[in-house]
């Protein structure tokens, strides 16, 4: 019987883990083998990441997650902890996202109700992801989603991370949305404080049933 399922919908999302703190909750993390794991260079943040990162298997890609940060200092991180990306959470400009051009680049922009797609052309060529998140009074982990409908307006090819409050409540809804349009080139999902105890420690029993959940 043929299969009239979208090609879309088929597809396996990968999963990012976003705010590592911790090296034992890291460790146990890591176990679960999720493809990205966040890393978290900003001061200001309550999972701000200070420590050494423990050997990793090799499938799990780094990430760097920087805001506004002075672009020597990003490409410095980089070189400290052996980074294959970096994610970019500010006001950073396609020039400077050029510049960064010895690991993956994900640009994030912020969605509430709607979005103006316009802002994206500048950075396609400088970019590999793009990384649409919740808009809100912080850069990230606001803690609840943004409207994914305004995602089947999508006028890029280029694949994107879809971030802002998933957690398993949000399992059948994304089902739906891997059934829809929008969901064409999501890359994907990334996950942060809805699988924690406390700012950058994460609850490993829920973040498993969600990857199993996800791969389904």
């Amino acid at each position: 019987m043929r299969d009239e399922t979208p090609a879309f919908a088929r597809m396996k999302m990968k999963l990012k883990v976003c705010g590592m703190k911790y090296k034992e909750n890291l460790e146990a993390v890591a176990n679960l083998r999720p493809d990205y794991l966040g890393f978290i260079f900003y001061k200001k943040s309550a999972r701000h990441f200070d420590s050494s990162i423990p050997e990793l298997p090799k499938s799990i890609k780094k990430v760097g997650v920087f805001v506004d940060e002075e672009l020597e200092i990003v490409k410095d991180t980089i070189k400290k902890f052996n980074l294959q990306a970096v994610q970019l959470h500010g006001h950073e400009s396609p020039e400077y996202c050029a510049a960064i051009n010895t690991v993956e680049v994900i640009k994030v922009f912020s969605i509430k109700d709607e979005f103006n797609f316009d802002v994206l052309q500048p950075f396609e060529n400088v970019c590999d992801y793009f990384l649409f998140d919740t808009k809100g009074k912080l850069p990230g982990g606001n803690g609840y989603t943004f409207n994914w409908n305004v995602l089947e307006q999508y006028p890029s090819t280029k694949p994107y991370f879809l971030s802002g409050g998933i957690g398993l409540h949000e399992i059948e809804k994304i089902k739906e949305f891997k059934e829809s349009p929008a969901s064409k080139f999501c890359y994907a999902i990334d996950v942060n404080s809805k699988f924690e105890i406390e700012p950058g420690l994460k609850n490993i029993e829920e973040l498993k049933l969600f990857k199993d959940k996800l791969i389904v």
